[in-house]
């Protein structure tokens, strides 16, 4: 059987398919999303309380970097392969090279559900591979001669996101408290943690159905790439972290992320800074068919490869 808090999402979608009433109002979903954003910071932060070290930065390095490499790869991919224009490939990349939090905080449980070890510093890879990707895809769309500002302002936007932002204040009052000092405010953000992920992934399971409505004939080529990337993508993250002898649950993590797509800061990056783009049509594929994919079969075939490559 299905972890629970998956059982929620496939709860969702079902609901959403069959055009029944439940929901969730926007301002509520807004609060989960921002309690979760910062309790995933918090454990990140109370994990590395203690234990960082300068040793952890070779890896952190070759993570960033794995991040700025992807949408590289991808957006030629995008443009030859799946037929779209610039604007669209830039963006998809972006979207696919980026990461998502919600796929990484069903990732975190998961792993931790089955007793796989995680490192420390596990929740900075979210951040880690949140950003260089969008900085990228913005970067590539440029490169053809459209959007104005410099590096500065793609900077700007990427780093006072407020998903960044949530990440990055949390890591920093986890660490610099640690257990102690932020035990007055653990029991929201921690012990309620898998109740706050589950009502997060029974409104992106009706956020999934409402997407998967709005399919466009003619999309087969971008669909198949939706499917067909997580997995390679998942291959690339499980070589990386046994290359770097990330612990099972942390490799298992960093190939979940690596497989994700992100749904809430890509898109608003690229509506800002793409405005050609269709980001409805990258929603569609990231929250309609990759988040979907990742959750119900992603997470048990990327721990399977794993085993198989001897982790």
């Amino acid at each position: 059987m299905p972890d629970v808090i998956i059982a929620l999402f496939a709860l969702g979608l079902v609901a959403g398919l069959v055009n029944s009433d439940l929901k969730i109002s926007s301002n509520t979903y807004a609060t989960i999303a921002i309690l979760l954003m910062f309790a995933i910071g918090l454990k990140g932060g109370l994990a590395l309380h203690g234990n960082w070290s300068n040793s952890l930065l070779p890896s952190l390095g070759a993570i960033t970097l794995a991040g700025l490499l992807v949408p590289l790869a991808l957006f030629p991919v995008l443009r030859k392969l799946v037929k779209l224009d610039p604007a669209n490939a830039a963006s998809i990349a972006a979207h696919y090279g980026s990461v998502s939090a919600g796929t990484f905080a069903v990732a975190l449980a998961w792993a931790a559900g089955r007793g796989l070890e995680l490192a420390p510093e596990t929740t900075l890879y979210l951040v880690l591979l949140e950003l260089p990707a969008i900085i990228v895809g913005i970067m590539l769309y440029r490169m053809g001669g459209h959007g104005q500002g410099g590096i500065g302002s793609v900077l700007h936007e990427a780093f006072t996101s407020r998903g960044v932002l949530l990440l990055m204040g949390g890591v920093a009052v986890g660490y610099v408290y640690g257990p102690e000092g932020a035990a007055s405010i653990t029991p929201l953000f921690i012990t309620l943690f898998p109740g706050l992920l589950a009502l997060f992934l029974l409104e992106m399971g009706l956020c999934a159905a409402r997407q998967l409505s709005a399919w466009r004939p003619g999309m087969w080529r971008l669909v198949a790439f939706a499917l067909v990337a997580p997995p390679i993508l998942a291959l690339v993250g499980l070589g990386l972290g046994l290359a770097l002898g990330l612990p099972n649950g942390s490799t298992l993590v960093l190939a979940t992320l690596m497989a994700s797509a992100s749904y809430i800061a890509a898109p608003a990056a690229m509506r800002q800074s793409v405005p050609e783009a269709d980001v409805g049509m990258a929603m569609l594929v990231a929250l309609g068919v990759t988040f979907p994919f990742n959750v119900l079969v992603g997470l048990p075939l990327y721990y399977e490869m794993l085993m198989w490559m001897g982790g």
